[in-house]
């Protein structure tokens, strides 16, 4: 299929460049119905059995309750401050991605709970509702945000908030991202009881496992190790590799064995939910490269789980 939307960017010294924020028809399928799904989840099964998701969502639900406000509206305006910090760290591209996101699930928020008045489908004064919403709400969720993904796009939330403390302290992503969900969900349980707090740490883990089962299938280990064999474009996978996806990676160069020519292997460790970002970038940039991608069972270092840390966990 053909590209469906482009956008041109210029840099110092730079031709103009073409770039593509959906490459196939199917990325904004994956995007709307990503969207539409996740809202469901909210409107339908956690705002009304008072469970508290992380990022934009949580804050949403919490001052649905205190204020009755529209949770939708209150998911974009927290987002669109997230948007602007998302610019200014990481650039237009990455900000409009969160923006239509983000702005997407606010709108099927806002429409799903104006259908159903935020007061679900089930019986929320039944016990066994409550856990329902929790299990199927989860999983709807990390459908929905895991097709969002798969389009190139987010949701924007904590992983913006993240990204940039990441960027400038040498905290994990991993370890600042459950921070902030951390405290959203804490407030959550002062506003509407602990209970519903205990049903929202339950949601979040089925949440992050089927998000990782739609970008990853069964694997569901931390990350993925890659390696990259490119004979022309390694400089072009490379510059998207840092600008796009802010993460690095080693070169190494090597001889064929049947060939005897010269070849490089670019090595990338990445999280689950960026390597369908990463596969994307190699195969705009060079769609005969050769791809091996393996599961990391625990990457320690930079971007990851500190190795001072872990050493002396097992010391």
């Amino acid at each position: 299929m053909g590209d469906v939307i482009k956008y041109q960017l210029m840099e110092p010294g730079q031709k103009k460049k073409s770039f593509k924020l959906f490459s196939h028809i199917s990325d904004i399928f994956y995007l709307v119905a990503g969207a539409a799904i996740a809202a469901f989840a909210v409107a339908v099964f956690y705002t009304p059995a008072k469970i508290t998701g992380g990022g934009a969502t949580g804050i949403g639900t919490i001052f649905y309750y205190l204020f009755r406000w529209d949770q939708g509206v209150v998911m974009m305006v927290v987002n669109i401050f997230l948007f602007v910090l998302g610019v200014k760290f990481f650039g237009f591209i990455y900000g409009i991605r969160a923006f239509i996101g983000s702005g997407l699930l606010s709108l099927f928020v806002s429409l799903f709970g104006y259908l159903t008045n935020y007061e679900g489908i089930l019986d929320m004064s039944v016990q066994m509702n409550v856990l329902l919403s929790a299990i199927y709400g989860g999983v709807l969720m990390g459908v929905g945000i895991g097709l969002v993904l798969k389009s190139g796009c987010n949701t924007g939330g904590t992983d913006i908030v993240a990204q940039v403390i990441c960027s400038v302290t040498p905290l994990s992503f991993g370890s600042v991202q459950f921070a902030c969900n951390a405290i959203i969900v804490t407030c959550g349980g002062m506003v509407m009881g602990l209970q519903g707090m205990l049903f929202s740490i339950i949601a979040m883990f089925i949440n992050s496992h089927a998000v990782n089962f739609i970008l990853m299938g069964f694997a569901t280990n931390l990350a993925k190790n890659v390696m990259i064999f490119s004979d022309y474009h390694m400089p072009e996978i490379s510059h998207r590799v840092i600008k796009d996806l802010h993460r690095s990676g080693t070169l190494l160069h090597g001889t064929g064995i049947y060939t005897a020519k010269n070849r490089n292997v670019l090595i990338v460790i990445v999280p689950n939910q960026q390597l369908h970002a990463l596969t994307k970038i190699i195969n705009e940039e060079d769609p005969n490269a050769f791809v091996l991608v393996t599961d990391a069972y625990e990457v320690l270092g930079n971007g990851f789980q500190k190795l001072r840390k872990v050493a002396e966990k097992e010391t």
